[in-house]
C-alpha cells in the first residue's frame, strides 16, 4: 500500500515523499484507527485526510468551521481533479440537492460541512443511507473548554462516536497545549487513538518584537521593504482597523479592512480580493483568518499585543505556509497588558476569567522575553527544547548574558520546597524573604530558599523565572492556577551537574529592530514573470493565484528550470493534473525568459 499511497501522493498533489507524520497518520486512517493530529499551520494536516479519503470506499466526511476555509479546500481539490464538495448556506437550494446527489451515487471522496449542518437528524441519517469511511474534524481546538476558541457546536460531535460506532474519527488541530490535547481525546470519546503530536516549530517565520514608540511610521517603513507581498495587520479593535487602514491607503499601499462590524458581503468581497492578490493587504481584527487558505502570505503585524500565545501562535501560521521565508512583527506597549486586563475583568464567569487572565500573562512574558522567541513558544505548548533557533530578533541582537547557574537553583529549589504548588508571585515572595501573611500562614517563611534572593528586585527574578518556563526548566499549569511545576531539564542543574547561562534581565524596555530575512536563491525576475502568468491563469480559471501554484512551487521551477514535462512533473507541487492544466503556459514562459538571457 505504501508504494500505491506514494504514487497517489505524486500525481493528485505533485509531491514526492511525505512531511513528518504524515505516512503514519495515514496509515491508522486506512486501519480504521481513530487519531489525534496536531501539527503546525502549514504542516500538512489537510493532506492527512485528503490521501486517505482517495483509497477509501465510501465519502470522508470534514467537519470545518468556517464557510471560506470550505470553499478553499475544495476549489484547491478540484484543481487537483479531485471529487470535493461542499454543503453550507452559502449554497442554493438546488446546487445543495445536487451535491447530495451525487453523494448519493458515490461520486464523493469528500465532503465539507459545518458541525452545526452535521448533526442535523436528517443529515446524519443521510450518511447512514449512503456509509462514511472517515470523520475529519479541522480546527478540533474548539470542541476544548480549555480552548482559545472554544464552540459549544463541536461538543456536541461527540455524537459521532455514538451514531459511527465504527467509523474512524480524525480530530487535527495547529494550537492545543497539553490541557487542550486531553480535553479533545476525552470530549469526543476517541477509541485507542493513534495520537500524533508533531513540533510546533515553524522555522521559515521569523519572530521580531519591536517596542511600539511610533507605530503608523513603524508599519509603514516595515511595508515598503516588503515589495509588495501579501500580509496581514491584526489591531484589537474595529476602530483602529478602519484608522489604520485608511492611513496606509493615503500612503498608497493596496490595503483594505476586515471586522465584524462589516455584513458578509463585504467581508466576503475583501477576503476574495486579498486571496486573488488584487489587494496586498488586510487590516483585521482577529474576526479573519481560521479560515484564510492562502499559502503565499509573507508578514503578519501584530499592531496590539494578542490575547494568548494560542492565537499568537496560529496567527502569525498564516504568514509562510508554503515553507518560503517569512515574518512576525509585533508592536508591544506595555501599556497593552493593563488595557488587557480591564477588557479580562469584564468577562462574567469567574473561571474562564481566570484561564483567560493566565493565558494572557503568558502571551506577556512572551513580549517581554529576553530569551530566544521560538524556545518561549515551543516550550509553551510542551515542546522542551533549550537551542536557541538563531532566526528571532533575540538571537539576531541578543541581549547581553551572564551565569545564572547559582540563582536557577535557588529558584528551581524553591519551586521544590513550595511543593510545586504555587505560580511565581509566590515563589518571588519567598526568595525574596517577604512575611506577608500568606506565606506566615504557610509556614514558607521557614523554608531554606525563604530569603535567599532578597538582593534582587520582583521584577529581576520575575525575568529570571520566565526565562526558565521558557528554556523548558519549569512549566505553568494553566489548569491550576499557573502553578510553576519543575520539568525533567531541573533535574541535573539542581544537582550541579549543567552550568546555566541567562539574560541579563532588562527592566527597562528598549527598541529592537528586526533584522532582514535572508534570500532564497532563485532568479527573482523569473519569479516575478511567473508570477504573473500564475495571476493571469487564475484570473481565467476564476481560482486565487495560490490554487494555481504556490509560490514554494514557483520557487522551485526558479531553480529547476523545467523545460518539459518531464522535468516540470519532477517540480515540488506539480503532479498530473496540474501538468495537463498549466504545465505548457509556465513551460513556455521559463523557455522564453531563457532565451531572452541567451
Amino acid at each position: 500500500m505504501s508504494e500505491q499511497l506514494l504514487a497517489t501522493l505524486k500525481q493528485a498533489f505533485g509531491y514526492s515523499a511525505f512531511r513528518d507524520g504524515q505516512a503514519e497518520i495515514i496509515d491508522a486512517a486506512l486501519n480504521g484507527r481513530d487519531s489525534f493530529v496536531l501539527l503546525p499551520t502549514g504542516g500538512g494536516k489537510s493532506l492527512c485526510y485528503q490521501l486517505p479519503a482517495l483509497h477509501l470506499p465510501q465519502v470522508t466526511i470534514v467537519v470545518s468551521p468556517l464557510m471560506s476555509l470550505m470553499k478553499d479546500q475544495v476549489d484547491a481539490l478540484q484543481a487537483n481533479g479531485i471529487a470535493a464538495e461542499f454543503v453550507n448556506s452559502s449554497l442554493s437550494r438546488e446546487a445543495v440537492l445536487e451535491v447530495f446527489a451525487r453523494l448519493r451515487r458515490g461520486e464523493l471522496k469528500l465532503l465539507y460541512v459545518a458541525p452545526e449542518r452535521l448533526l442535523q437528524p436528517a443529515f446524519l441519517d443521510r450518511l447512514t443511507d449512503v456509509g462514511v469511511s472517515l470523520f475529519a474534524i479541522d480546527e478540533a481546538h474548539c470542541i476544548s473548554q480549555w480552548g482559545h476558541d472554544f464552540r459549544p457546536d463541536y461538543m456536541a460531535l461527540a455524537l459521532l462516536k455514538q451514531r459511527f460506532a465504527s467509523v474512524p474519527v480524525m480530530a487535527l488541530t495547529a494550537t492545543a497545549d497539553i490541557a487542550t490535547r486531553q480535553d479533545i481525546v476525552q470530549q469526543l470519546t476517541l477509541q485507542n487513538p493513534c495520537i500524533y503530536t508533531g513540533s510546533f516549530d515553524r522555522p521559515n517565520i521569523r519572530y521580531t518584537v519591536q517596542e511600539k514608540f511610533r507605530p503608523l511610521e513603524q508599519v509603514v517603513s516595515y511595508l515598503k521593504e516588503q515589495d509588495g507581498t501579501a500580509g496581514i495587520i491584526y489591531c484589537s479593535s474595529r476602530r483602529k482597523v478602519d484608522e489604520l487602514s485608511g492611513q496606509l491607503r493615503e500612503r498608497g499601499f493596496k490595503v483594505a479592512a476586515y471586522h465584524a462590524g462589516h455584513d458578509s458581503e463585504q467581508r466576503g468581497r475583501v477576503q476574495d480580493d486579498f486571496k486573488r492578490d488584487d489587494i496586498q493587504i488586510i487590516v483585521a481584527t482577529v474576526a479573519f483568518g481560521m479560515g484564510v487558505n492562502k499559502s503565499n502570505i509573507r508578514f503578519v503585524i501584530h499592531f496590539e499585543l494578542p490575547r494568548t500565545i494560542e492565537a499568537y501562535y496560529q496567527e502569525t501560521g498564516r504568514a509562510g505556509r508554503d515553507g518560503v521565508p517569512a515574518e512576525a512583527l509585533m508592536l508591544f506597549d506595555p501599556a497593552d497588558i493593563t488595557r488587557m486586563k480591564r477588557w479580562l475583568e469584564a468577562e462574567e464567569n469567574p473561571a474562564r476569567a481566570e484561564v483567560a487572565w493566565q493565558r494572557f500573562q503568558a502571551m506577556a512574558a512572551f513580549a517581554e522575553a529576553q530569551t530566544c522567541r521560538r524556545l518561549v513558544l515551543l516550550n509553551y505548548f510542551g515542546e522542551a527544547r533549550q537551542q536557541r533557533c538563531g532566526n528571532c530578533d533575540i538571537c539576531l541582537n541578543p541581549p547581553q548574558q551572564f551565569d545564572a547557574t547559582e540563582l536557577a537553583r535557588k529558584a528551581l529549589s524553591c519551586v521544590y520546597r513550595v511543593e510545586q504548588s504555587y505560580g511565581m508571585a509566590h515563589v518571588i515572595e519567598v526568595l525574596r524573604g517577604s512575611q506577608n501573611q500568606k506565606i506566615r500562614e504557610q509556614a514558607h517563611d521557614k523554608l531554606s530558599t525563604w530569603g535567599l534572593g532578597k538582593d534582587h528586585s520582583h521584577d529581576y527574578w520575575l525575568s529570571v523565572l520566565r526565562q526558565l518556563v521558557h528554556f523548558g526548566y519549569l512549566q505553568q499549569d494553566i489548569t491550576r492556577n499557573s502553578v510553576l511545576q519543575l520539568l525533567p531539564a531541573a533535574r541535573p542543574l539542581l544537582r550541579g551537574e549543567t552550568n546555566l547561562q541567562l539574560a541579563v534581565p532588562r527592566l527597562q524596555s528598549s527598541q529592537k529592530v528586526p533584522a532582514k530575512l535572508g534570500n532564497q536563491k532563485y532568479d527573482r525576475a523569473l519569479f516575478a514573470r511567473l508570477r504573473t502568468l500564475r495571476k493571469q491563469l487564475a484570473e481565467r480559471d476564476d481560482v486565487p493565484p495560490f490554487v494555481v501554484f504556490s509560490d514554494a512551487t514557483l520557487i522551485d521551477m526558479c531553480q529547476r528550470l523545467p523545460t518539459d514535462n518531464g522535468s516540470m512533473l519532477a517540480v515540488s507541487g506539480v503532479g498530473n493534473t496540474k501538468l495537463s492544466r498549466y504545465g505548457a503556459e509556465f513551460i513556455a514562459e521559463i523557455g522564453d525568459y531563457l532565451a531572452n538571457q541567451g
